[in-house]
């Protein structure tokens, strides 16, 4: 098919709330993409924790034999605010750090519900396509 791409995706970084959400259908959405990862061979990047809709597709995708990474800022890693990380966890100083390794470790980027965090880090990635910036 012309002007397809033959670019297979090996690892994805999901942005999502760490809160289960106002509707039980972003739980389940959550849990049922974690699966949909494993039987796809997709690596899953995210911002660690095992809370909410993000900690839904964490486990789902590492029950699913998919490996996970999860980037996440060192002062949250030392208290029970996020919950434990599932899979590898890779712990950064700043929220920089997390974000540029999140991004150098993917191909792609999905985001699901969630708050002012998961905002942040659609436009922080989105300002980074637009500029044609990789780092």
């Amino acid at each position: 098919m012309a002007g397809s791409s033959s670019h297979h995706i090996k690892n994805i970084c999901v942005f999502g709330g760490s809160s289960p959400g106002k509707e039980k259908e972003f739980l389940e959405s959550a849990n049922y993409f974690g699966p949909v990862l494993a039987d796809r061979k997709i690596h899953l990047v995210y911002g660690g924790g095992s809370l909410g809709l993000i900690g839904g597709v964490s486990i789902a995708a590492f029950l699913g034999e998919s490996q996970v990474l999860g980037v996440v800022l060192k002062a949250l890693a030392k208290g029970d605010i996020i919950g434990k990380t599932i899979g590898e966890e890779l712990q950064v100083s700043t929220m920089f750090d997390r974000m540029n390794a999140m991004f150098n470790h993917t191909d792609a980027f999905i985001a699901l519900p969630g708050g002012l965090g998961t905002l942040e880090e659609i436009f922080h990635i989105s300002s980074w396509a637009q500029l044609h910036i990789s780092l």
